[in-house]
């Protein structure tokens, strides 16, 4: 009657229910490993308490590697990752293969799970980030030489690689996003869903794309 043994399988229904479900466990990512550069850091303080709560380690650069350790918790510096210091007057601090291969790595590709491991790569899988206030600068009335140094490098790249990467890793690109994800954690733990992570990416790429068009808008009047 059956010719094709292995087709009651494709057809069984409780078969594909736990495909489904082994599916949807593949897409859920636990986050171990934080990376935390903010300009604003008020409403920081729950989101890192949940996360500590959770076992989430800590890394971060300046003056929020010491927002982090000034709230109790333990901080890894990104320049003990990268061997580097901040450089360039703070111009420079996590543009590094260290810091964009943590984030960029695709954990199910074996050739980026090689280099990583050749290179000493860790893997980031939560990037939050709070962008310097161009637009506020410039509504301040500030010197063109002030407004300049408003312009995010670090922060604006780590929003892209964690967006791009959004399979394996969240990026929270703003403290307007900072309760979004206190949400999550206290509704499933430090785990995401790849449609959530989705999500953040989407909201990371406005933001990105928010912050250029002011840049431009303000080039522009020059």
């Amino acid at each position: 009657m059956w010719e094709n043994p292995f087709l009651f399988v494709t057809l069984h229904p409780k078969i594909d229910f736990y495909n489904v479900i082994n599916r949807k466990m593949a897409e859920t990512k636990k986050i171990k490993t934080a990376l935390v550069s903010v300009f604003h850091k008020d409403g920081l303080d729950e989101l890192l308490k949940k996360l500590n709560e959770e076992g989430v380690k800590f890394l971060s650069t300046g003056g929020t590697q010491k927002f982090i350790e000034s709230l109790g918790y333990e901080c890894q510096k990104v320049e003990d990752v990268t061997t580097y210091p901040s450089i360039l007057g703070g111009r420079v601090k996590t543009l590094h293969p260290k810091v964009f291969g943590g984030i960029l790595g695709r954990r199910d590709n074996e050739g980026d799970q090689e280099q990583m491991k050749q290179y000493e790569i860790p893997e980031i899988d939560l990037v939050i980030v709070d962008l310097y206030p161009f637009e506020q600068t410039v509504a301040s009335g500030a010197s063109e030489e002030d407004i300049i140094e408003k312009i995010d490098i670090g922060g604006i790249s780590l929003i892209r690689a964690g967006a791009k990467n959004f399979n394996d890793v969240v990026i929270v690109p703003s403290k307007a996003e900072y309760s979004v994800l206190l949400d999550i954690l206290n509704k499933q733990g430090a785990e995401t869903t790849k449609a959530q992570r989705r999500m953040f990416a989407t909201r990371a790429f406005g933001v990105s794309s928010h912050y250029d068009t002011a840049i431009n808008a303000w080039f522009e009047k020059k």
